[in-house]
């Protein structure tokens, strides 16, 4: 998505790196959650990637309703995001069930 911009790409420079941001903060946070304190924040790392990775979801969307990704990049990008979504909302619910916590 990033290599193949032209000139006039460069208004949509803020979106691109909006994407870039909320897309690499998922896996940052991913792996500062291997290092959590206790069981709370573990799953409170994991639930800051899933907004993140929702935040992604957002922006890959807008990109697609205003014509800049494809149909066949967005299909791509968006179920790669949505794999990332249910991942993480399966773990953070185990997570959750498995250390009593009501949050």
């Amino acid at each position: 998505m990033f290599l193949h911009f032209s000139e006039n790409d460069y208004k949509l420079m803020v979106i691109y790196k909006q994407v870039l941001r909320s897309g690499t903060s998922i896996s940052a946070n991913v792996h500062e959650s291997e290092f959590a304190q206790s069981p709370s924040d573990f799953a409170s790392k994991l639930h800051i990637a899933l907004k993140e990775a929702n935040e992604t979801m957002n922006w890959l969307n807008l990109l697609c309703d205003t014509g800049y990704l494809s149909d066949k990049e967005f299909e791509s990008m968006a179920n790669d995001c949505s794999e990332l979504i249910a991942l993480l909302v399966s773990s953070i619910k185990t997570i959750k069930k498995n250390n009593n916590i009501n949050k």
